[in-house]
């Protein structure tokens, strides 16, 4: 018996639809029965998650209680800043699938040991615990490079999917090849949106696809 999927999305909005897709497209089905169930709260007015994490907690702890009152029986987030307000979402009892922790999983299982993280500063943070855990360090932008990271990401997030994003977030993944990456992580959920496997000559690691495949296996 497959499981209800409650989705805490809106952070941001095309960030969400992509992933709503790929979970659909990694479903196993012959026909609309075969495929899961998703509640998704796709809520653009959390509290921004790096200079309002409390407010920021508070509701997404709102939105779960939400997605649980209406049927949901697991939970998943394609936010990977938010992951550090999942706190809030742990209290409403319900399985909660771990972004960060799936997207470690999988960068780490091929032996990389440096390995490049494209993420806001909080999504970095977390990353980099996550990783030490791995025995695995992080490759990180800094200076003007994390500035122009997190232009790519506002340029998504008001529509503009155009080549001069993409260029920009393709040189931003081939800076932390040169400083030695064996693979990187895009830990921001609107990367994928601006950057393929092509495009890096290193494997990426789409953390919205990893996160897809978890829910597939979760719920299916």
């Amino acid at each position: 018996m497959s499981k209800v999927l409650g989705v805490l999305g809106g952070m941001g909005p095309a960030a969400t639809v992509a992933f709503l897709a790929r979970v659909q497209a990694l479903t196993p089905a012959e026909g609309d029965q075969d495929h899961i169930r998703i509640l998704a709260d796709i809520n653009p007015q959390v509290p921004d998650r790096n200079r309002q994490p409390d407010a920021a907690e508070k509701t997404l702890g709102q939105m779960a209680m939400r997605l649980r009152d209406a049927g949901a029986q697991v939970l998943a987030m394609p936010c990977n800043t938010a992951h550090a307000q999942a706190a809030g979402i742990r209290k409403v009892g319900l399985p909660f699938i771990d972004m960060i922790a799936e997207t470690t999983e999988a960068a780490t299982a091929g032996g990389a040991k440096k390995i490049g993280v494209l993420a806001t500063p909080g999504g970095e943070a977390l990353y980099t615990k996550a990783l030490q855990g791995k025995g695995a360090r992080i490759v990180r932008l800094s200076g003007a490079a994390r500035e122009a990271f997190m232009a790519c990401v506002y340029a998504v997030k008001r529509g503009d999917l155009g080549e001069a994003p993409r260029t920009e977030m393709r040189r931003l993944a081939a800076l932390l090849v040169a400083g030695g990456a064996e693979a990187v992580i895009a830990g921001c959920t609107e990367v994928p949106l601006l950057l393929s496997a092509q495009d890096v000559s290193v494997p990426l690691v789409d953390s919205a696809e990893v996160l897809a495949a978890a829910c597939v296996a979760r719920c299916g």
